[in-house]
């Protein structure tokens, strides 16, 4: 009898990565769900007992940033279950400012939660995904094609994630693993409010910059009240897993589609910068 392929997905404590969990469970795979405070798993299991699914869900500390996390996480792994057959990065943390108001240290914490831990995550992995012929799956944004007012930290994060999957796309497709990566736009959930801006205190502190970071609060609150929810977004995750010949950029929704589509058509940059422009005004 064939044993159940094995996924190990990071942050899945809420939104994206707690419904891929579920849903990947309900593909039928052996589904490993990280986090970095399994103390916040109660939700997740919650929702696997609620779904059938709890005898398909293990969860297990990983913490992105800590390349012991990572070894240790996977040793167990390979020693439970044998094999790993995909990796779905999803791990990952917004943050919104700009950059003459922001410390580098606060760049380079965005930078190591969302390229870095990626890229170490990734790097650990792959001996394991070559072994089985898998995949990686790298849950970005778009965010990672058009760059966005006061995201320059998280931006430049996801346009790296973009450039190093992109390059790394075809070298390890000589060795049988598909790359893919899935550009969310607005999802209701709650990596959004795990910012905990203080949206008064944040104006005051701009400066030069209050008007514009005001219309752009504004603009992206209307953006997230329309958001897919975090099921509607796992939804083409989940086909990139058990698809036969995953694509190697997805997005999540036709208005992901389309502006994703202004930045690879763009070649002068007028129409990213027109787009833009008037969030900020």
């Amino acid at each position: 009898m064939t044993s159940p392929k094995t996924v190990l997905i990071t942050g899945t404590s809420s939104g994206i990565g707690l419904a891929a969990a579920l849903a990947a469970a309900q593909a039928g795979w052996t589904t490993i769900a990280t986090m970095r405070n399994t103390g916040k798993a109660e939700a997740l299991l919650k929702a696997a007992e609620e779904n059938g699914v709890a005898d398909r869900i293990q969860v297990k500390r990983l913490d992105v940033v800590d390349p012991e996390s990572i070894a240790a996480c996977l040793d167990e792994v390979i020693a439970e279950h044998g094999r790993l057959d995909a990796l779905i990065n999803n791990a990952g943390a917004a943050q919104v400012g700009t950059i003459e108001q922001m410390s580098l240290d606060d760049v380079r914490t965005a930078m190591e939660v969302n390229f870095f831990g990626v890229v170490a995550t990734t790097r650990a992995a792959l001996p394991h995904l070559r072994a089985a012929q898998g995949r990686v799956i790298t849950v970005t944004s778009v965010g990672g094609a058009v760059g966005q007012p006061f995201n320059e930290a998280y931006c430049a994060a996801k346009f790296a994630v973009e450039g190093f999957m992109e390059s790394l796309a075809p070298v390890a497709a000589t060795v049988g693993v598909d790359v893919t990566v899935v550009e969310p736009g607005a999802v209701a959930s709650e990596f959004v409010a795990n910012l905990g801006l203080d949206v008064p205190a944040l104006l005051t502190a701009a400066g030069p910059y209050a008007p514009a970071m005001e219309a752009y609060l504004g603009r992206t609150r209307d953006a997230f009240a329309n958001a897919q929810s975090p099921a509607e977004a796992a939804a083409p995750i989940i086909e990139a897993l058990t698809g036969e010949h995953p694509a190697f950029r997805v997005q999540t929704s036709d208005w992901a589609r389309e502006f994703v589509g202004t930045t690879l058509t763009d070649l002068d940059g007028s129409a990213v910068q027109a787009l833009t422009r008037a969030w900020v005004r």
